[in-house]
């Protein structure tokens, strides 16, 4: 009979989304709405792992998130139908390095001999039965090592990082040869031609007691005072909250550059996953389901005359005529106008905004 794995989802909720304003702001973050489906990001994402599944049991899902948004962690986790093991709740932001080494702590109390998967809030993947079949044949190999999920790249696209497959382990799981970062367009091009690349999407199954070991070894400082914020940290109303003075002091660096590209004990699951990003309104554009022209209308939105734009309307009606290749975004926070191609500019005016009466 096979084994059945038992994983504790760890889901990360602290990003501010900012490249996706006016709709994702700091008070309710890109991770809480929906873009393309029933329910908010996070939502999909804690029902993705959730239950009994191909050799997979779930436990209740541990979310780290900020401090400031525990009622909206709370709405979305009855959205989707389940309750938490544990709500971490962020005194500021550390990077993932700081949620890994605190998820690694906490799994051990909460779900001993559990692995933890530790996954982004706000991601869309579409095809879950091959999912759950690449979290199944990872699951072996996280008893000793810390595997990261790459997907498998369909464009040679510029805004990820790769990561190159080495020697195989067993069946669909391999050592790290290298990582890299964001490409230009040629490399891109070249790593999909050559094949074994996939894009690094910030996705981890481990067992707890490895990650704890390579923390020590390799990235000392962020695992002790990741302790040493949760030896001192209160619980009340079903959250845990890390001594602030101790989690400020944790060095703030990624998971993969803290550990993944130092580690011995790394490997990679490529796996072609419907996968998404959900990272700028230029993505939001190219994943959503469009008219005979190529606009996407989302919301509260009409076009006449125009092609391939993305226009959105929440709580206000836009309409545009005879334009294309625009983001065109109102809502009550504020409204932005665009270029598809400028979508990186975004951060920009948000700041712009500040300085505005």
């Amino acid at each position: 009979m096979a084994m059945t794995h038992r994983i504790l989802p760890a889901i990360m909720s602290g990003g501010a989304g900012t490249r996706l304003w006016p709709v994702s702001t700091e008070a309710t973050p890109k991770q809480f709405h929906a873009f393309g489906a029933a329910r908010s990001m996070f939502a999909e994402t804690v029902r993705r792992v959730s239950g009994d599944a191909g050799g997979l049991s779930f436990a209740p899902p541990l979310v780290a998130a900020s401090a400031a948004h525990l009622d909206l962690i709370k709405a979305h986790l009855a959205a989707a139908g389940t309750g938490a093991s544990a709500i971490v709740l962020e005194p500021m932001g550390r990077n993932t390095a700081a949620v890994g080494a605190v998820a690694a702590v906490l799994a051990q109390e909460i779900e001993p001999g559990a692995l933890v998967l530790l996954l982004p809030a706000d991601h869309i993947i579409t095809d879950q039965p091959a999912f759950l079949a690449a979290i199944a044949r990872a699951a072996p190999v996280a008893r000793e090592r810390i595997v990261t999920f790459g997907i498998s790249p369909d464009r040679p696209e510029t805004g990820y990082g790769y990561i190159k497959s080495g020697a195989g382990l067993t069946p669909g799981v391999f050592e790290i040869e290298r990582f890299y970062e964001k490409p230009n367009q040629q490399t891109a091009a070249a790593f999909l031609a050559e094949g074994g690349y996939a894009w690094n999407a910030g996705m981890f199954l481990f067992n707890p007691q490895v990650m704890l070991e390579e923390f020590a070894a390799v990235a000392p400082e962020i695992h002790t005072r990741a302790l040493a914020a949760l030896a001192g940290a209160s619980r009340r109303d079903g959250a845990i909250y890390p001594d602030a003075a101790a989690f400020a002091a944790i060095p703030s660096a990624p998971l993969d550059i803290a550990v993944m590209e130092k580690t011995r004990r790394a490997a990679v699951a490529p796996c072609a996953i419907g996968w998404a990003d959900v990272g700028s309104w230029s993505e939001l554009w190219r994943l959503a389901d469009k008219d005979g022209a190529g606009n996407a209308l989302l919301g509260s939105a009409g076009a006449l005359d125009g092609a391939n734009n993305l226009v959105r309307g929440d709580g206000v009606k836009v309409c545009v005529a005879g334009v294309s290749d625009l983001i065109i975004i109102a809502t009550r926070e504020g409204v932005i106008v665009l270029p598809r191609e400028r979508a990186q500019d975004v951060k920009a005016l948000k700041a712009l905004s500040e300085t505005l009466g």
